[in-house]
């Protein structure tokens, strides 16, 4: 569109947002880049923005944010990117360096399914949230995704696979000879093998039969397919491990720091067998602390290209679902030659640093080492002899790691780390994993205790290679390149939405300029104690942008930190693994990965521990519905933690489990939603529900297969 009719301050806004074309700028920021002043310059400017969005050459979203509008101009109407498709069967497209996805509604859909790469033409954006819209032109790539339904039989040999709403929004049919064994009322996995026309099934292949419809097993095989995980491993894989030699040879001993005539000691949970961490403590002559933390040499059993480690790479990550651990070694590897048990030599590599009484890093040093845990503890144990409740002769070194640990947690908030407490539910099972009890799970010291020790670590490698790169002087690139956890600043729009949220609750929420981590601690601190704490809790964790793993070292924005990497559970992390090597490599004054292999590496393992932690969350979620379908027409206290103009969402406090009161069964009264105070408000009788407000609910239905709980109020 032309710009010849613009004024000089209009133009000005379109050359900063053609600076920063897939971002949203708030209007302070731009009145600030301008030059102008706060109040007049602030009037000025919308209105120049209000001309610009009336000639349809920006979009302005919710808490005043400005963009470009995409649509003006028709080279950028076609973009690729990659299908997300979510369980109501509307999509979104993921499209590298845009900071807003493409929403696709399900009739724009064509036979794009979940995973696809697929070319989108950009249609415009949404009247209220002013989200893009798009429609898919073409499937550029399928993807290997896994589907899960149950197999019917609904003619003779005739089959269909009705998947579940979690998977896919068709249904597939498959041929008599792609049944794999499934036989009718089976939960299955599939892979679709083609589909052609939008008018009929997509075709598919069973891959693996998971177990009869409704079943435990079932239902849990089902939430691992659902995310691309499998719990078994191949033959060839099993085999690799079988192979490795029990014994450590003498001559790699005999090359390490050997540390077994020095105090080790481990801290995990009572059923913890993948001990992939261990500690060393002592008070020097000069006062500071000496701080080693060994971490599993998994690297040494796991050559890089081998069937094993192409294995883990693929996985990424272990899955923790409430019944079960699907690891991401061979059990011989992760529970036994690899794991830091007591009383047994162990090859880890340890991170050796000496901190002042202050909690400064002084000096450090990075080593391959052989050592021989002490003890193994668990939480509990260490939590008593903390407390004075029980005695041990390891409790001095205990005593040291206490007072090293609340150091170095004071000096990590005083420098912008955020305080989140999420309390989590946990599950009591019978033998057939049935859940016959939930209770929240206390977060101790001991937990916080080995907390600070490994972000010490991790912090400290992190520095070590950006000390390495410093001294060669090239570029990020070409020198040194390495695998950063970062996290990037939260998503300002979503913060708005919290300072909204929050206003009607008498909660002033500052999100005007720049945000800061010591900004949103304030929040936190004040809804402390509450009965609002957990839902600004979650509100503001999904304000978050997710933390990633990626050569780029953008910091950490949630732990304040500047040079942050993974390095410390390489048994069940493959970025940890691939962190060890390039440390190793330097070490020797070679490389390992270039720059370009650790992006590709770092999107891989992202998308593979969001996948993780989304089935971990289904899978509690399916124990609170099981605990729940038990216990039909009882009754719970619970905080009224959403509103929408469908209904309230109730989190329920004792079992710590969300389920929902359609506005259709509020029967007293007809119920009107305001937004802006985020209630339900009777017409007749004026009565109101609001976020934040303490209820009693009644469990009225459950369904295993959509994972939902319906709920009534219990005082009509």
């Amino acid at each position: 569109m032309s710009q010849n009719n613009l004024s000089s301050l209009e133009k000005k806004i379109i050359e900063i947002l053609q600076s920063y074309p897939d971002a949203s700028i708030p209007i302070p920021l731009l009145v600030e880049a301008l030059g102008l002043s706060k109040k007049k310059g602030e009037r000025k400017l919308k209105n120049a923005i209000n001309r610009l969005k009336q000639l349809e050459h920006v979009m302005v979203s919710k808490g005043n944010l400005v963009r470009l509008n995409e649509t003006a101009s028709g080279d950028k109407n076609i973009v690729q990117g990659k299908l997300d498709v979510t369980s109501h069967g509307d999509g979104y497209v993921i499209v590298e360096g845009r900071d807003q996805d493409i929403k696709i509604s399900r009739k724009y859909m064509s036979t794009a399914l979940d995973g696809d790469i697929v070319k989108v033409k950009l249609m415009g954006y949404h009247k209220k949230s002013n989200k893009p819209l798009g429609r898919i032109e073409e499937v550029i790539k399928r993807a290997s995704t896994l589907f899960v339904g149950t197999l019917d039989e609904v003619a003779k040999n005739t089959y269909i696979i009705k998947t579940d709403s979690h998977s896919s929004r068709v249904d597939f049919f498959v041929e008599l000879n792609d049944l794999n064994g499934a036989k009718p009322g089976e939960k299955v996995s599939c892979r679709m093998i083609q589909w052609d026309d939008v008018r009929g099934y997509p075709q598919a292949k069973v891959v693996q039969v998971l177990g009869k419809s409704g079943s435990n097993e079932a239902n849990v095989l089902s939430i691992l397919a659902e995310k691309q995980f499998h719990a078994e491993f191949p033959p060839e894989v099993e085999q690799f491990a079988a192979n490795i030699p029990d014994q450590i040879p003498e001559q790699e001993i005999q090359r390490r720091r050997d540390m077994r005539d020095e105090v080790v000691l481990t801290i995990d949970p009572a059923d913890a067998k993948d001990f992939d961490d261990g500690l060393s403590i002592e008070i020097l002559d000069n006062g500071n602390y000496y701080l080693g933390v060994h971490i599993a040499d998994v690297t040494h059993y796991m050559p890089r290209g081998s069937t094993l480690d192409d294995e883990a790479f693929d996985r990424g990550t272990s899955v923790y679902l409430v019944d079960r651990v699907i690891p991401m070694l061979p059990e011989r590897l992760s529970n036994n030659m690899c794991s830091l048990r007591p009383r047994e030599d162990k090859l880890a590599y340890s991170c050796f640093m000496e901190i002042a009484p202050n909690g400064k890093l002084v000096d450090y040093s990075i080593e391959e080492t052989v050592i021989h845990s002490n003890e193994r503890f668990v939480y509990d144990e260490v939590q008593d002899i903390l407390d004075g409740k029980n005695d041990h002769s390891l409790k001095p070194q205990l005593k040291i790691l206490q007072k090293l640990a609340n150091t170095l947690m004071d000096q990590r908030f005083k420098k912008g780390s955020i305080a989140f407490e999420t309390p989590e539910p946990k599950f009591i099972l019978d033998d057939n994993g049935k859940p016959v009890d939930v209770i929240v799970k206390e977060r101790l010291f001991a937990h916080k205790l080995i907390e600070e020790c490994m972000l010490m670590a991790n912090k400290t490698v992190a520095y070590h290679v950006n000390t390495l790169r410093k001294k060669g002087g090239k570029s990020v690139k070409n020198d040194h390149p390495y695998l950063y956890r970062v996290h990037d600043k939260p998503d300002l729009e979503k913060l708005h939405n919290i300072r909204e949220t929050a206003k009607p609750l008498g909660i002033h929420f500052d999100v005007d300029g720049s945000i800061s981590s010591s900004k949103i601690n304030a929040l936190l601190k004040e809804v402390g104690g509450t009965s609002i704490e957990k839902i600004i809790n979650d509100l503001m964790l999904r304000a978050m942008s997710k933390a990633e793993y990626s050569p780029k070292n953008i910091g950490h924005f949630g732990l304040g930190f500047a040079n942050y990497a993974h390095f410390t559970s390489p048994i069940r992390r493959y970025p940890d693994v691939v962190v060890h090597r390039l440390l190793k490599r330097y070490n020797s004054g070679s490389t390992e990965y270039t720059y370009t292999q650790l992006e590709q590496i770092g999107e891989h393992c992202s998308e593979r521990e969001r996948y993780a932690v989304e089935a971990e969350r289904d899978s509690v979620k399916l124990k609170q519905v099981e605990y729940l379908s038990e216990r039909l027409g009882e009754t719970y206290q619970g905080t009224i933690s959403g509103v929408t103009e469908n209904g309230l969402y109730v989190l329920l406090d004792d079992i710590y489990c969300e389920g929902m009161i359609r506005v259709s069964d509020l029967v007293d009264d007809y119920y009107i939603y305001n937004p802006n105070m985020h209630c339900l408000v009777g017409r007749s009788k004026g009565k109101k529900f609001r976020l934040g407000d303490t209820i009693k609910a009644k469990v009225t239905r459950t369904d295993l297969e959509k994972r939902q709980i319906d709920l009534a109020l219990s005082d009509f």
